[in-house]
């Protein structure tokens, strides 16, 4: 065994102050310790993840890492395929498509995210707590017992590795680890919400092995896959400290591979967290909403890191509860990774965001294959429901296999280059990608009557997964995507200077039908408006997120209001927590912040545990919402985050606007270095219910459009030259340059 080097400091952090957002008020603080996985204190940076929280009168660790999977296929990709499920749609013989494409998703327990262990200290002994906090400005866990034994662990923010520490503890106080129960007595079959029992994965238990402040737990998976935990310690001076890891697929070589924990790790650890709250702020008067914010803001860092894996349902929180993660802790692509992602560029954290088109880049040649083999096509799609390595995993085909995934994921390939404005990742990612997915909605589509439009279409997840889900007019949800598609590829090639590819993918868009509406606004599909409340907004699409319709323009405000209105009037009862979230940023798109509000106050108060975490369902015994589980998911926290977002600052073609849906009773507000497209950081100040000053920094040349709410102002540089039409002013700025424009 090689020797092992830990120099500890103790954790004595008593300076903080340095760290100005957020505030103290934001972190996690109790008398008492959680007593359930979902309402844990949660930390992680990305690759591994730690829940903290009492079970069984012992302080638990439940630990995990993203990319430990089980990616045995039950899907059948290669007896059928699209064209074969659009002849079952037009014969009506809906029952052999579910029998191929769904029934394996919930028979099998597999494909799925794996949990990975535990670690146990007996603290029974130890009283109930004085204190028990976790500190979203360093992601620093402590806990206090009344006889002076003082308790702190983190996750590194840069390396993978948890720390511990139990001061005033004896040499004989030791942790234990508790391995997932892969063998366990059979328990009955529990269903894709609930997760089913992890032994019907049908794995050996693993072998657990004690050695001199050491216990190492080898796990065998399947496919020939395994992974390794490793719990080390060492006692002194009352003070025990120690560490542990997870490695996947370890080896013979280094399974007894050497983590040194120095006193450095602690610096580097915090210097991580300072910078990225230093990256951007907001301050506003409603504590809830700003708390939540704050917390949204702490787990987006703790899940989404360089040479991580994209953000899954659960991302590195797998459920600690003896079975599988609900939905298979998957990919799920028909909202859930797409929400995760929205407020990673506006709150200036695009390091955070490119971890989701890394994950797209990276699996795009599998994709392309899937793409090759169900729809039987060229060009890229993604499915619905993917597994770690982006394959297909079925479940409700309208959705899992849609022909309009990438689509929407496209959308953040277009992100990334316009909020960084970065020409070699337009020209080496995004327009590659956004040309590949452009490509293959030409392919997929057809001409009729002159139109382009899908043989079959659907609308997330509109008549669940029944015959009637599928549509034989194109809806409003796959129509909205794949006219988007076609324009910011168009947009990307102009960029390029690749003339010819952006006329063609202007040509394909310009063959599209108009977006389908009616008196209730926009439809489900032509002839076809929403009839009852719905989870989710997939026919309205075209307000947010594409943004394809502004309320500032005439033709499109009738349709957003009306569209709003509906949607008010088949009521909640249908909605999940990220229903919600969504909603505000539709609401904020209306310029309706007294709504947009109101959907956050209902997310905040009703639909998340004690450590912000969204459960889904309604927890207040259903006040808005018939679903009353708790499965968590993160896609409704990060939608959150962003429905802020698009309370205080938005942009449509190019023209930013500072507080644009802001409600009446916020009379004072500001935010710090909100990013828009173009690369251009936002700072705005509202005092007595007043815009008072806007401070735009440029990080690429260009010229920048603001719209204000008065033509009376002084600039910070008297001398810059700028015109005003109407209310927007124009004003080019250099790289790195900046203006302050204070409004009378």
């Amino acid at each position: 065994m090689k020797k092992y080097l830990f120099i500890f400091w103790g954790f004595l952090l008593t300076n903080l102050s340095v760290l100005s957002q957020p505030s103290n008020t934001c972190n996690f603080i109790s008398t008492t310790l959680p007593t359930r996985w979902d309402e844990a204190f949660p930390m992680g940076n990305g690759r591994i993840g730690l829940l903290v929280y009492e079970k069984n009168n012992k302080l638990r660790f439940s630990l995990d890492r993203a990319d430990l999977w089980d990616e045995r296929s039950t899907l059948k990709l290669e007896k059928n395929n699209f064209q074969w499920v659009i002849g079952q749609v037009q014969k009506k013989e809906y029952d052999t498509v579910q029998h191929w494409g769904d029934d394996p998703y919930e028979a099998f327990s597999f494909p799925t995210k794996l949990p990975a262990a535990a670690i146990e200290f007996s603290t029974e002994a130890f009283g109930k707590p004085l204190k028990a906090a976790l500190n979203i400005k360093t992601g620093i866990c402590t806990i206090e017992w009344p006889n002076g034994i003082r308790f702190q662990t983190f996750v590194h923010t840069e390396h993978d590795y948890g720390v511990f520490s139990f001061e005033g503890v004896s040499k004989d106080f030791i942790p234990e680890l508790d391995a997932p129960k892969y063998r366990a007595v059979k328990q009955l079959q529990g269903n894709s919400v609930s997760g089913q029992g992890l032994e019907q994965l049908g794995y050996e238990q693993g072998k657990i092995t004690h050695q001199k402040n050491e216990i190492q737990y080898l796990q065998q998976t399947a496919q020939g896959h395994s992974y390794l935990v490793t719990i080390r310690w060492q006692f002194a001076n009352g003070r025990l400290n120690g560490y542990w890891s997870i490695a996947k697929d370890p080896g013979s070589a280094n399974q007894n591979k050497t983590i040194t924990v120095a006193d450095t790790a602690l610096v580097s650890h915090l210097k991580s967290w300072g910078s990225y709250w230093k990256a951007s702020s907001i301050h506003i008067p409603d504590t809830t909403i700003e708390k939540q914010y704050y917390r949204e803001l702490y787990k987006l860092k703790c899940v989404a890191a360089k040479n991580a894996p994209a953000i899954t349902l659960q991302a590195i929180w797998t459920a600690d509860n003896g079975n599988l993660p609900p939905w298979k802790g998957d990919f799920h692509n028909d909202l859930n990774t797409q929400l995760s992602y929205w407020p990673a560029y506006t709150a200036n954290h695009l390091s955070e965001a490119a971890t989701f088109t890394d994950w797209l880049w990276q699996i795009s040649d599998v994709n392309k294959k899937y793409t090759k083999q169900y729809f039987g096509v060229n060009g890229l799609n993604v499915p619905g429901v993917a597994t770690l390595h982006g394959d297909a995993m079925g479940g409700w085909i309208q959705y899992s296999l849609s022909p309009t995934v990438a689509a929407w994921l496209s959308q953040h390939f277009y992100w990334q280059w316009k909020y960084s404005m970065d020409k070699n990742f337009l020209s080496k990612r995004a327009y590659p990608y956004l040309h590949e997915v452009a490509l293959f909605l030409e392919k997929i589509t057809i001409l009729k009557n002159g139109k382009r439009v899908l043989p079959i279409s659907a609308s997330p997840e509109i008549f669940n997964n029944s015959l009637q889900a599928w549509f034989l007019q194109t809806t409003n949800y796959d129509l909205s995507l794949i006219h988007y598609a076609f324009t910011i590829a168009a947009e990307a090639a102009n960029t390029l200077n690749k003339k010819q590819e952006a006329d063609h993918w202007l040509k394909m868009a310009n063959q599209l039908p108009a977006l389908d509406t009616d008196e209730t606004g926009l439809t489900i599909a032509p002839g076809f408006p929403n009839q009852s409340s719905h989870r989710h907004h997939s026919n309205l699409m075209a307000i947010y997120p594409l943004g394809l319709l502004d309320i500032d323009k005439p033709n499109d405000k009738p349709i957003i209001q009306n569209s709003l209105r509906h949607m008010e009037k088949l009521g909640t009862r249908q909605w999940c927590g990220y229903s919600f979230s969504w909603a505000a940023c539709l609401y904020a798109r209306a310029h309706e912040g007294e709504k947009a509000k109101k959907m956050l106050s209902i997310f905040a108060n009703n639909f998340c545990s004690v450590n912000s975490f969204h459960l889904n369902g309604d927890q207040k015994g259903g006040e808005h919402s018939n679903f009353t589980y708790r499965p968590f998911t993160l896609e409704g926290n990060f939608a959150f985050a962003q429905g802020l977002h698009e309370m205080l600052l938005q942009q449509k073609e190019g023209v930013i606007e500072v507080f644009p849906a802001i409600p009446s009773a916020w009379r004072t507000a500001s935010f710090q270095k909100l990013r828009t497209e173009g690369a251009i950081l936002v700072t705005a100040v509202r005092e007595s219910g007043e815009t008072k000053s806007i401070t735009l920094a440029a990080e690429n040349t260009g010229v920048v459009k603001v719209k204000l709410p008065s033509i009376t102002f002084t600039l910070s540089d008297p001398s810059k030259k700028y015109r005003i039409e109407k209310d927007i002013l124009f004003i080019t700025l250099k790289e790195h340059e900046s203006i302050s424009i204070e409004l009378k």
